[in-house]
């Protein structure tokens, strides 16, 4: 008898379902966030000089 590999969710050969690309995302954007929260904390400036920016793009876009 062939023994058959048990198949992981992880297979690429198997499409993976709604729910499992939805947590996969849900916890990338988590530590996205979390990151960038970080990048915040030990670069002040750059961050301050981000928020300038954003709020100049804000202020010139045309609704």
């Amino acid at each position: 008898m062939a023994m058959v590999p048990e198949k992981e969710p992880g297979d690429p050969g198997e499409p993976e379902s709604t729910a499992q690309r939805r947590a996969r995302r849900a916890q990338f954007l988590r530590d996205l966030n979390e990151a960038r929260e970080l990048r915040d904390r030990v670069q002040p400036r750059r961050a301050r000089a981000a928020r300038m920016r954003q709020q100049m793009r804000m202020r010139t876009f045309r609704w």
